[in-house]
């Protein structure tokens, strides 16, 4: 197989780490940033899957020169994203395989899993908190993986009694009581952390946690292979790493976009 790993930052660097390891099986793998010179004719030539790692306009940019340029099955890892970058690249599945995540670690894929599930389980009364914590120098906020676990705790919560969850993104001095039908979504930045996400579950008599702490960059990248060796072959669509991991009916895409006001189901329909 072979890569073309768009975005020089943290995660560009991650992945052609991973890409150089024999055992991932890249045959060879290049790196191009759209906002320079960019040779579409060799992409279009030499290229099976493109991943991009970089910013939501570069995103953008990148989505109008493969829609002219370079039809490529995609990788997305890169979160933040606007109604009109969703809408762009909800056209372009229609053409080609994308697998579109907010995490791309398997242990982050299965906390949601392990979401859902509890909120389907201990039922309704729970109180429900997240907590998400990493570096100093990560810019959105809240993570795309907190938006994420909001959003399948706001869908699992509505098939269990209806009830329509309002996320709320930290409290502050002053602020009235918790009620019943909050998210509340809190960030942390400092240091190096690579990323941590609790979802606490608050009952009566007792509260439950289920953490993912992120270590090693590696975890994310080696996922975005796995997507990849995934994506070479799939039909047009648009699918997460739920999909790649067998797990397609847990996560409710896209979970790094708006949703839309008073659903828990997001805006784009995911095969």
């Amino acid at each position: 197989m072979k890569i073309a790993v768009h975005g020089y930052g943290r995660m560009g660097e991650a992945l052609r780490n991973a890409c150089a390891i024999k055992t991932n099986s890249v045959d060879a793998y290049y790196t191009f940033d759209i906002r320079r010179d960019v040779d579409w004719s060799f992409l279009r030539t030499n290229v099976d899957v493109i991943v991009d790692f970089s910013s939501h306009d570069a995103l953008k940019a990148l989505l109008q020169g493969l829609v002219k340029y370079c039809h490529k099955c995609l990788i997305i890892g890169t979160t933040d994203q606007t109604d009109e970058q969703l809408e762009l690249i909800q056209n372009y599945s229609r053409s080609k395989p994308v697998v579109m995540s907010p995490n791309f670690s398997p242990g982050a894929n299965v906390l949601f899993w392990l979401t859902r599930k509890t909120t389907q389980i201990l039922g309704p009364s729970l109180d429900l908190e997240i907590v998400e914590m990493h570096h100093r120098f990560k810019k959105d906020t809240p993570s795309g993986t907190a938006r994420a676990l909001s959003e399948i705790l706001e869908k699992a919560r509505y098939e269990v009694d209806r009830t329509v969850l309002v996320q709320r993104l930290g409290r502050v001095r002053g602020q009235d009581e918790r009620t019943p039908t909050e998210i509340g979504i809190h960030s942390v930045r400092g240091g190096d952390v690579i990323g941590d996400h609790t979802v606490h579950f608050f009952g009566k008599g007792e509260r439950l946690e289920l953490t993912h702490r992120a270590t090693s960059r590696e975890t994310f990248a080696d996922g975005a292979l796995r997507a990849a060796h995934w994506v070479v072959g799939q039909k047009p669509g648009l699918f997460n790493m739920q999909h790649v991991l067998g797990l397609e009916e847990t996560l409710p895409l896209p979970v790094f976009g708006p949703t839309n006001s008073g659903s828990p189901k997001g805006n784009l329909k995911i095969q």
